[in-house]
């Protein structure tokens, strides 16, 4: 996989840091719809790759301290599981506000990379099933391509079965 991005002042936080980190990754563009139903079905879909490896960064809340979790977009994730593999008692979906200001990314568009504040991560155990998956870039129209190991490695996260 060649390493690639957008030139011309294009690259987001998330390719940035992936450059910066020399981990080979792909940038994949589509055009996004806003009537969209879904950001990560649209991204399967629009790039035509499963939506196993297609994942979705979702905020939660777990015990009063934001965690993200990165989970296949045809799955859901389990709060429960979330909040069991950072340690935490309660999970819920963060506020959409907050996890945009955390992030410095906008709903539809939120990295596990490249974020303003770096939080906990969990990655579903599923990603590492295959050679590369797919994670939002940073922009509603921009997926990176990447190893799961590497995607691990740069969020600094755990793996869990935190999808369902």
């Amino acid at each position: 996989m060649a390493k690639k991005t957008k030139k011309g002042g294009q690259g987001t936080p998330a390719t940035v840091a992936l450059e910066s980190a020399a981990v080979a990754f792909t940038v994949h563009a589509y055009e996004h719809d806003p009537a969209a139903a879904s950001y990560g079905g649209e991204a399967a879909e629009a790039l035509g790759v499963a939506p196993e490896r297609v994942f979705k960064t979702l905020v939660a809340d777990v015990d009063g301290a934001l965690t993200v979790g990165v989970v296949p977009v045809s799955g859901q994730l389990d709060l429960k599981a979330l909040a069991a593999a950072v340690g935490g008692k309660r999970a819920a979906m963060a506020d959409p506000a907050a996890a945009e200001r955390s992030s410095g990314y906008v709903l539809g568009g939120i990295s596990p990379l490249g974020q303003r504040r770096p939080l906990r991560t969990v990655v579903d155990a599923g990603a590492l099933g295959h050679p590369t998956v797919y994670v939002s870039a940073g922009r509603r129209g921009l997926e990176v391509e990447l190893a799961p190991a590497d995607l691990i490695a740069l969020t600094k996260a755990v793996t869990a079965p935190i999808a369902r």
